[in-house]
């Protein structure tokens, strides 16, 4: 596709996004759909919640439309597809009547199983039985779809980091233009149009929030998109770019496991709300992360004879970096909310 094809091809979804949020958004006004705030939040006012109604079908359309595109006829990666709009249905049930905690995980994994069916290789390269592999990809994609349902609590942040990897991808795509990567890097162009369209409206302060409908199949088509990275022989790039997520997600979740806490239960204990707890703008927030997102792209692309065990290594400092800002930086007077 030609430089104009691919502008284009973004115009479309990004234009597609920030007014399809528009009418999302005057929707649930009507509606009266709000999040209220409570003392997890990290806003202050009532405010809408459910823009996944917008970004989730754009996403399902976009991976549609990059398969049919590309001639893709394997079933398996259209029950994927279908296993994403049932989680997006699922997620909005969630988001309306607080579903109990067992049925979402276990509706989470029945989804993740017919996923697999879009994975025609080893994620882990074959150094594990084949049956390990498949167990630990399910266990690995359950993780990442709660980690980014975990990671969505401040204005900004999921649109930032969902965008950054798929800019990532994209430019997978250009550096390393094989057949395997170039749907991937279509459809990885079209989620950062989609976010920056739905960003418009949920750049701090926030008009609307994801809500579950939005954030669980977002995790979803991601997780799939890095997992097929990943047995395409590109780990390394796969475990890079949403780095920070997976860091301050698990990092956090071990240690409230640890403290024998629920930790499906909502909480203010991530590393980006410690910041915002010191008094840093919810949008001086996520433009750290977008910053070092960027950084970790360059550590992915930097110097091509770079061993994969560099980049992780300085992946890390990336992160450990931008974590210690986060918990170092002085407090401010006024908190941002």
């Amino acid at each position: 596709m030609t430089f104009a094809g691919l502008a284009t091809f973004a115009s479309i979804f990004l234009i597609g996004s920030m007014l399809l949020t528009w009418v999302v958004l005057n929707y649930l006004r009507r509606k009266a759909i709000l999040d209220m705030p409570n003392h997890r939040s990290s806003h202050a006012v009532p405010t809408p919640r459910g823009g996944g109604l917008a970004v989730t079908p754009l996403l399902i359309v976009l991976v549609a439309v990059v398969f049919v595109f590309n001639g893709v006829s394997d079933i398996g990666d259209w029950l994927m597809l279908a296993a994403c709009a049932g989680l997006g249905l699922l997620s909005w049930l969630d988001d309306r009547h607080d579903l109990s905690a067992a049925k979402r995980f276990a509706l989470q994994f029945v989804a993740v199983i017919i996923g697999m069916l879009a994975l025609d290789k080893p994620v882990l390269g074959g150094l594990v039985p084949i049956w390990l592999d498949h167990v630990l990809v399910v266990l690995a994609w359950v993780w990442f779809i709660n980690l980014f349902n975990f990671m969505d609590g401040i204005d900004g942040i999921t649109g930032v980091e969902a965008g950054s990897i798929g800019l990532g991808i994209f430019v997978l795509a250009l550096f390393v233009p094989l057949p395997q990567f170039i749907g991937l890097g279509y459809i990885g162009l079209g989620i950062l149009a989609i976010m920056i369209g739905f960003l418009i409206w949920n750049w701090h302060p926030a008009k609307l929030f994801l809500g579950d409908v939005g954030s669980i199949p977002l995790g979803f088509i991601l997780g799939w998109l890095l997992l097929k990275v990943a047995s395409e022989g590109a780990w390394t790039i796969a475990l890079i770019l949403p780095s920070y997520y997976l860091f301050d997600a698990t990092f956090t979740l071990i240690k409230r496991a640890l403290r024998r806490e629920k930790i499906w239960q909502a909480h203010r204990e991530h590393f980006y709300q410690k910041a915002t707890q010191r008094g840093f703008s919810h949008a001086w927030v996520s433009l750290m992360i977008l910053v070092s997102n960027l950084i970790l792209i360059g550590v992915c692309f930097a110097q091509s004879d770079t061993p994969d065990w560099m980049r992780v290594i300085a992946a890390l400092i990336v992160v450990l970096g931008l974590v210690g800002m986060m918990v170092r930086m002085p407090v401010r007077e006024t908190r941002g909310t």
